[in-house]
């Protein structure tokens, strides 16, 4: 079984808390990104990130002078969003960083797939942006089914606790063998289940502590999740989709 999670937009080096135990697989491929980023000018790439200058500025900084191979921080202590806060990979045990280094992958634009104590440095690029690489009209198109391929294990699972803009790199490609299970975890407003962004990434996080503390193996212990208000909703959930309401 496999658990897919986004990246973050921010991110921080920790060079000492602990070692890296390789690199993401894609190298190749990231260096290929890497080196066209480094060909725009700053405002191409500010356009593509979308943002202010104090951040255009710091990853324009970070691009300039980008090693792919030395000062690397373990993936999943680099990025710093609110799933990463609520995962809280700080105070992981030993045996929960065994887990989720064998079950959890991280999806990203920049580097492809990576497992959380793979060594990376800080970026920024969003799956969705309009990078036209080798060819390609974007970076969806860019990874083809790269990401799927890397991603997919012999228990042909996956428990998607990504976005949309991630997931839909693995989604794509599913086969009729597959079982990719989505959680949803939302509140039920006027008769629908609404999700709300932020709560939503909270949960993720939360979710992929509570798979490591257990060491979960089958979707099926999925469902007795019961932190940050929410628990699971069998009427509202399919073998797709499992559905976590917040009291």
């Amino acid at each position: 079984m496999r658990i897919i999670l986004s990246p973050a937009k921010k991110m921080k080096e920790n060079l000492d808390d602990l070692p890296v135990q390789g690199l993401p697989v894609f190298m190749e491929q990231t260096e290929e990104i890497m080196h066209w980023m480094q060909s725009l000018s700053y405002e191409a790439a500010k356009k593509l990130w979308a943002c202010n200058d104090r951040i255009a500025e710091q990853n324009c900084d970070r691009f300039r002078h980008m090693d792919l191979y030395r000062r690397l921080t373990p993936a999943i202590l680099s990025y710093e969003g609110i799933a990463y806060q609520y995962m809280a990979p700080s105070v992981f045990e030993s045996g929960q960083f065994d887990y989720v280094q064998e079950h959890l992958r991280i999806l990203s634009a920049f580097y492809g797939v990576v497992k959380p104590m793979d060594g990376v440095t800080p970026y920024r690029l969003e799956m969705q942006a309009k990078a036209q690489i080798a060819g390609t009209k974007d970076l969806y198109e860019y990874w083809g089914d790269r990401l799927y391929r890397e991603v997919m294990d012999d228990s042909r699972c996956i428990i998607n606790l990504a976005s949309k803009e991630y997931s839909k790199c693995i989604e794509k490609y599913l086969t009729a063998e597959d079982s990719c299970i989505t959680c949803v975890f939302g509140e039920y407003e006027a008769g629908k289940v609404v999700q709300k962004g932020v709560y939503a990434k909270m949960a993720r996080g939360e979710m992929v502590r509570f798979m490591a503390e257990h060491r979960v193996v089958e979707p099926e212990a999925i469902k007795s999740f019961e932190r940050l208000g929410y628990t699971f909703r069998e009427n509202l959930s399919d073998e797709k989709t499992f559905v976590f309401i917040k009291k």
